[in-house]
């Protein structure tokens, strides 16, 4: 199959842009939690079930968004997920009950895996030369940092002079955008002639039975599970936990004088130097083990959270957390994808990586919804930051054993 050499493309600046939206709006739900909990005088539990429901519905639609993508076309596929994403967006804005918050967070859940990263990176992979494709994939994964970067301070911005059920509005209003750039997105060929002789139901019980992709499922539980709680409950975390921001100080002179102001800069520190941590992941995933990698980022990841729950909260060490944090975030996402398409190949790699990524929403639905449950409980989130520790640890284990070795019908990653 003729795939274009070149790293810049269509398709790739495409994909990043429908990333970065999705992403910003996806990152920022966190900002909202305060304000929408004080209006209703919600516990924290509810507001967070929402969320977390959005993250399980995420993972639940990925797969099939994947399906439907390698049935009907990319293109249909991610606008019907803009436009369940906006649905779901408006409905929540006219929601006064927890029980509406949380049954249109599926639709929110289901447009985000529409318009996310199993449509879109399988596009993109296909898109990609063997020799591009780690480096394509992490560089449309970073494109979802620059959303995050964008997303949760726009979000705190926009609170400043409109309610928050306007800022749904707003953001329904931009995700329907999407729909303007896809008339460039079009779609290579789906896979080689090899690939394309074996069936999705093939492919499938060949994945399932091999013990590998089962250690990537599990693996990636920690990922969600940590960047789910960071970005649902990390501004409201730094709003409470935090020590104060001096007057006169560094932060201060940047206008940045409250905590709350400081949770939501937290979250996009953690997006912006993710960007750098992404890239660099999809470059070591051109030269090294992917397996060895992902267990080291998890090791690190585990090292950090460890570091700073156990030392005093300060603005000093929210930004270095933040930062460490942050070059850690998305760096799992190209390897694990990646590793995916090196073992059983591009023609449903989109449904493959869904379906592994389903693993990482419910960790991340567990994540979300622990930390309001454990905060309503104890008044604080240390248990549940020490469960993120503690499944970060596990996951570096379990990639030790994976066999990276392509196996049956695949093209090189």
């Amino acid at each position: 199959m003729d795939r274009s050499a070149r790293l810049l493309s269509p398709v790739l600046i495409v994909g990043c842009i429908i990333i970065t939206v999705s992403f910003a709006v996806r990152a920022s739900f966190g900002v909202f939690q305060i304000p929408i909990a004080d209006e209703f005088g919600w516990l924290r539990t509810e507001f967070s079930m929402a969320i977390a429901i959005q993250n399980l519905a995420w993972g639940i639609g990925q797969p099939i968004f994947a399906a439907i993508a390698e049935k009907v076309g990319d293109r249909r596929a991610i606008i019907l997920g803009a436009l369940t994403y906006a649905a779901g967006m408006v409905l929540t804005a006219w929601s006064v009950t927890p029980f509406a918050h949380q049954m249109y967070a599926w639709l929110v859940g289901f447009g985000i895996a529409g318009t996310g990263f199993g449509v879109v990176l399988a596009v993109v992979g296909r898109a990609s030369s063997d020799r591009n494709r780690s480096m394509s994939l992490a560089i449309v994964t970073a494109a979802g940092s620059v959303g995050q970067v964008i997303g949760a301070p726009t979000a705190e911005w926009m609170l400043t002079f409109l309610p928050w059920q306007q800022v749904f509005l707003v953001f329904a209003a931009v995700i329907l955008t999407l729909v303007l750039t896809l008339p460039f997105m079009r779609a290579p060929a789906p896979a080689d002639r090899k690939e394309l002789e074996e069936s999705m139901g093939q492919i499938l019980t060949r994945a399932f039975r091999d013990p590998s992709y089962t250690l990537i499922f599990l693996g990636f539980f920690s990922c969600g599970y940590q960047l789910a709680f960071i970005t649902a409950h990390f501004p409201a975390f730094v709003t409470e936990m935090c020590g104060p921001i001096q007057p006169g100080g560094v932060l201060h002179s940047m206008g940045i004088t409250t905590t709350s102001a400081l949770g939501a800069v937290a979250i996009s520190l953690v997006g912006l130097s993710n960007i750098a941590g992404t890239l660099a992941a999809g470059w070591a995933g051109n030269h090294f083990p992917k397996k060895y990698l992902l267990a080291g980022i998890y090791t690190a990841r585990t090292v950090v959270a460890a570091a700073f729950i156990l030392l005093p909260i300060t603005p000093a060490s929210v930004i270095v957390f933040s930062i460490v944090m942050g070059s850690l975030w998305l760096a799992t996402v190209p390897l694990t994808s990646g590793l995916v398409a090196h073992l059983y190949g591009l023609r449903y790699m989109g449904t493959l990586y869904g379906i592994v990524f389903l693993s990482h929403q419910i960790g991340g639905f567990l994540g979300v919804w622990l930390g309001g449950r454990m905060y309503d409980l104890y008044g604080d989130y240390t248990m549940v930051w020490w469960v993120g520790v503690g499944v970060g640890a596990f996951s570096a284990i379990v990639h030790l054993p994976i066999r990276e070795k392509r196996a049956g019908a695949a093209v090189p990653a």
